[in-house]
């Protein structure tokens, strides 16, 4: 029953009725897009974390931490100034 039902309509979704090289070169549009919009997200979160380095107090200034040893020295720095404010 569901057989014939099927034969007799029109397709419906993703089927073969696109050419399959158009297809193609959609994903691969789409893909190179994604990978655009990631490099960009990976450019502003590498900029924050060298301004937010370049704020914080290092001993070495030569040294360059990573970026989740800069997010913990950060949470670390701003509790202790937080402490010391509360001490005061």
């Amino acid at each position: 029953e569901t057989a014939a039902r099927r034969k007799g309509k029109a397709r419906r979704g993703r089927g073969k009725a696109r050419n399959e090289g158009l297809l193609s070169k959609q994903k691969r549009s789409r893909r190179m897009k994604a990978n655009d919009r990631e490099r960009n997200r990976m450019h502003h979160l590498n900029s924050a974390l060298d301004a937010l380095r370049s704020v914080l107090p290092t001993f070495p200034d030569d040294t360059k931490l990573t970026k989740i040893e800069t997010l913990r020295f950060a949470h670390n720095y701003i509790w202790a100034l937080t402490q010391s404010l509360r001490l005061a």
